[in-house]
Parts: structure tokens; sequence; C-alpha cells
């Protein structure tokens, strides 16, 4: 059965990015009531998008307690999460230093990790989790590795939860959406990145997730985009 998205209660981590805004979007046309968590407060309050606002880092535990908390306070449940934040980087592994190696595993696999352990209590069962992997744990890049790394790590974390949380009626959806416009490989956090071929448009990879929550599919690899 098709999962009715109005009047459900979703977080978005990430919820700044291109992707994530374009994800939040779509799910408040179909009627969902959103909770926007984001690290930056600029970038939060000048948000165009109704929602409860949540300011803090993913990687850090206590604020994702907090992202959760707030979704109730503000709509006495919650039925599903959204994990949107992610960073890159470019270089050979002998190049990245420890603090970006740290950054993108702990942006990649432990944020997403540690806001699931948070919202794992609360999430009402038929709900969901979205967690953004990338086509890059299919396929691991030279040049990438570590963020390759995490990347995979989370896709296996998902497949895993997604047996666990069966009895719970709670779907875990990985999705690894291939190359797409959203500027990150522009902002690195290292490095620079090679001529990249045109990606996909932000649009029509929101349309798809937002459509693969709707089927309670629990698998998007690259090729399904």
């Amino acid at each position: 059965m098709k999962r009715d998205l109005e009047g459900t209660s979703i977080l978005i981590s990430g919820a700044t990015g291109v992707l994530g805004r374009a994800i939040g979007r779509r799910l408040k046309q179909e009627g969902a009531d959103l909770t926007l968590f984001a690290r930056d407060e600029s970038l939060l309050s000048a948000l165009d998008m109704p929602g409860a606002r949540v300011v803090g880092d993913l990687a850090d535990a206590e604020a994702c307690d907090r992202a959760a908390t707030a979704a109730i306070a503000a709509y006495g449940k919650l039925d599903g999460v959204v994990n949107a934040a992610g960073v890159v980087a470019f270089g050979t592994f002998d190049q990245i230093d420890d603090a970006v190696i740290d950054e993108l595993l702990t942006t990649n696999f432990l944020g997403p990790l540690r806001l699931m352990r948070a919202t794992l209590p609360d999430i009402e069962s038929g709900g969901f989790i979205a967690n953004l992997s990338a086509v890059v744990a299919e396929h691991p890049t030279a040049g990438m590795a570590v963020y390759s790394a995490a990347k995979a790590a989370l896709t296996a974390l998902d497949h895993a939860l997604a047996r666990e949380l069966r009895r719970r009626r709670i779907d875990v959806l990985d999705v690894r959406p291939p190359h797409t416009e959203t500027g990150l490989s522009t902002r690195p956090i290292a490095g620079t990145a090679p001529n990249l071929p045109e990606g996909k448009s932000v649009e029509a990879v929101a349309d798809r997730i937002v459509l693969g929550i709707q089927e309670r599919t629990r698998d998007l690899p690259s090729d399904a985009f």
C-alpha cells in the first residue's frame, strides 16, 4: 500500500543543503509537517520553508536528541527521518589529512548513525528512515577513497538495519543517487573535483526519493534515477 504523507511528521537533516531543500519542498507538497535540522543558524533562519527548526551538528549526539524532541514537541509524533547531510573531499588517500578523514566519516556515516539512534525510539510503526548514500557506495572511486568508504558503510548499515526493523514495520531506504547538480563538488572540504559529466537535476532526484518513500521502497540504487 502506498504511504500517504499527508499529516506525517518528518525530520530532515541537512535541510539547508540543495538536495535537502528540494526533498523538503516535495514532502511539504505531499502534506508532510517538517522539522528542519541543520548546523548553520543563518541559513536555517533564512530557509523559505515552514517547519520546526533545530540548529545543531549531525555529529553531535545531543543535537540529534534535541532534533527528535523538537519533532515530537511540534507535531506529537515522528513518522520519518531523511538524512540529507553530506560533505565530500577529493585527493588520493595519502594526500588527505586526518582532520578531513574525520569529517568525512563523521558527517557521512557517524552523524546519520547517531541521528538514527536518537530517533528510532520515537518513530511510529509504519514509519521510515531514508539515508542519502551515493553512487560511490556501489563503485568506489579513486581520488575519493575515504568518501567512498563512508558512503559504503552507510549503505551496509541501512541494509542490515532494514532487516532488524521489519518487525516494527519501519522501512529503511538506502538512496544511492548518481552525480547530481547540487554544487557539492564545487564545495569540497579538501582538494579539487575532477571534470565530471553533467549530473542529474536536483528536482528529478528529489522527486524520485520522495516517490521511493511513498512506495515503501527499501533500496534506490544509482540506476533507479
